[in-house]
């Protein structure tokens, strides 16, 4: 596991190959809590994205917040952290990962932070683990494209002119307007 924005982890896992195909362990509970502590997973979700969409930037409030680890099963993902802890050093940060199924790699993404990815294959397949079940009253998020936080998507680079973004994510605040609604 390579430790980025502490508390952030991008995790890589050995894999072993051969003419049939490979085989890794892509979660091992022991393993975990000696990088991370204590964590109980207790969800487990799938989304399905095709090249340009962008999920996010999502997350919940209060004692419903979760910790995320993320994973592509099926493609390659821009995948991207915002730290909103209040009082950290790195609040309003961002850190953003290449996730795909070549890669194998795997981002963990603890409570505090706005989570969303930008899809960069035709067909992605992104998995990730919880340890808070979805509560829809405390659905939250941040803009995509806030200036403040101004993350880089790489849009050019991937020869999106515009993602594809859903209509309630497309109403988000920015992390200023939500800081002055209080929440």
């Amino acid at each position: 596991m390579k430790l980025l924005n502490n508390p952030l982890i991008l995790s890589e896992k050995r894999i072993f190959s051969d003419p049939r195909g490979y085989f890794m362990e892509s979660f091992r509970q022991d393993d975990f809590e000696k990088k991370m502590g204590k964590i109980d997973f207790v969800q487990e979700n799938e989304s399905c994205s095709s090249f340009g969409v962008l999920r996010g930037l999502h997350f919940q409030r209060e004692h419903y917040a979760q910790s995320k680890l993320v994973r592509c099963v099926l493609g390659k993902i821009l995948d991207v952290a915002v730290d909103l802890r209040k009082g950290s050093i790195t609040f309003g940060k961002y850190e953003a990962v290449e996730l795909s199924d070549e890669n194998k790699k795997q981002f963990f993404i603890p409570q505090g932070f706005a989570h969303g990815f930008l899809a960069l294959s035709e067909k992605v397949i992104v998995q990730y683990k919880v340890d808070n079940y979805y509560a829809p009253q405390a659905e939250a998020g941040i803009i995509w494209n806030d200036p403040t936080i101004a993350i880089d998507w790489r849009l050019d680079k991937y020869g999106i002119k515009l993602p594809l973004i859903s209509e309630k994510d497309c109403k988000y605040p920015s992390l200023k307007e939500y800081l002055k609604e209080g929440k």
